[in-house]
């Protein structure tokens, strides 16, 4: 019965406090307080200063601000025009044309970037005129990118996996790594879509695109260069156990600086604004994070996710069951809140029920991501759905209804991470890493 007590008195002041605008980060040192005070004798002060600085000071945590400043650099490079170049001479055989330049942007860009709206924006700049000047439709133009975006959360270089190993005190590297081949698979299944849509809807399509001689194309494909090699040194120096996650990081933000150096558009502009923006993101997730600590401190002294633990013990729900429904918990928490507040408002309850139930943490963290990612295209707070808003000048319905079918893709990545959850643990277990 105290259980249920203190849950009530959490989630009222939690929801009184988001309510009121009050920012996540303080929101969530708020309930820590108001537990500390109500079911603790320990003074709450010492506790929140001693364990926020903690929070905010892991060694870890210092890859987060760098992967961000790197993202904000190449935003502002001529990245986006150059992947469309690169890639257009060799997706156009496929069916649906060049709206698999969508996905494989995406996926490109993901790989450099660790922000789903940093990879909407750079990918959306790139492909939407150019797909609207060759007359694709445009549910499919937005649709796909709306889908293909949130690869951003999942391909490494990942601000949401960050953030989930900082919370559970996991290795970043090995979560890297188990991101890799889901993406990959989730990439295959939104390219297999357009496949799909071409060869099953009637209708008007595209003209062909300019023939080309094998020689043009590779010449074309130059232009892909600089960021598959920055994307082969940030990610190939972890893999590798050359470089930790914090060092690739600091790798990272090298070569793009470099790489909008050779590019001709960095100055002392785009680096400030670059770095500024860098700063105010890294901010509020470090906020977010020390109200996250606090918080889980407090739980941890009013027993309550021990007894969370128990109680889904006492049901005897097989991990299936339990799978299926935090599926539906995040959903619903998605549509509300955005993916890193999701994450850290829940790890301090969910960690204990996930290890209780025998899930491997690592592969956790990939559901966690996918299920997310579908959040960030779900009504009616859907991060990447205001963001196409923005970019298209649609109504957030019709962007919400082009994004459907992606939604259904995401669906069926957790069910196959469910029946093959060797795609998220093989390569961390089998390849040595420093971190």
């Amino acid at each position: 019965m105290t259980e249920l007590y203190a849950i009530f008195i959490f989630l009222f002041v939690l929801f009184l406090l988001l309510g009121s605008s009050v920012w996540v980060g303080l929101a969530l040192m708020g309930v820590a307080w108001v537990g500390m005070e109500l079911f603790t004798s320990r003074p709450a002060g010492d506790a929140m200063i001693t364990t926020i600085w903690t929070g905010a000071s892991s060694w870890t945590l210092t890859a987060l601000p760098l992967f961000i400043w790197m993202g904000e650099i190449l935003f502002r490079t001529r990245l986006s025009q150059d992947l469309f170049r690169g890639l257009a001479p060799w997706l156009r055989f496929l069916p649906g044309g060049l709206l698999h330049t969508n996905i494989a942007g995406c996926t490109i860009f993901a790989a450099v970037s660790g922000s789903s709206a940093a990879t909407l924006n750079m990918v959306g700049k790139m492909s939407i005129p150019e797909l609207r000047s060759r007359g694709y439709p445009e549910h499919m133009i937005i649709g796909t990118l709306a889908g293909a975006a949130t690869l951003g959360l999942m391909i490494p270089p990942s601000l949401t996996l960050i953030v989930y190993g900082v919370s559970i005190n996991e290795s970043i590297t090995k979560l890297f790594m188990a991101g890799i081949f889901p993406g990959l698979v989730l990439s295959g299944l939104f390219m297999s879509y357009i496949i799909f849509w071409h060869f099953t809807t009637k209708g008007p399509r595209p003209k062909p695109e300019p023939a080309m001689s094998f020689g043009q194309m590779m010449k074309e494909s130059m232009f892909l260069l600089p960021v598959m090699g920055l994307v082969f040194v940030v990610i190939g120096s972890m893999y590798t156990g050359y470089a930790t996650a914090t060092e690739a990081a600091a790798v990272g933000v090298v070569g793009a600086l470099t790489l909008s150096t050779c590019q001709g558009s960095l100055n002392w502009k785009t680096f400030s604004t670059s770095l500024m923006g860098a700063t105010r993101t890294s901010a509020m997730i470090a906020l977010i994070l020390m109200g996250a600590a606090f918080l889980s401190l407090s739980m941890g002294f009013t027993g309550l996710p021990r007894a969370m633990a128990e109680l889904i013990e006492g049901y005897n729900l097989s991990p299936i069951a339990l799978i299926a429904v935090l599926t539906v918990f995040y959903l619903i928490l998605g549509m509300f809140m955005d993916g890193l507040s999701s994450v850290v408002l829940t790890m301090a309850i969910v960690e204990p029920m996930i290890r209780a139930a025998g899930i491997d943490v690592i592969w956790f963290g990939i559901f966690l991501v996918v299920v997310i990612e579908t959040a960030q295209v779900t009504p009616p707070i859907g991060f990447n759905l205001f963001v196409l808003q923005g970019m298209t000048k649609h109504e957030i319905g019709y962007i919400a209804k082009t994004a459907i079918p992606m939604v259904g893709l995401m669906l069926l990545m957790v069910v196959i991470l469910v029946i093959f959850p060797e795609l998220a643990t093989w390569l961390p277990e089998n390849i040595q890493s420093r971190n």
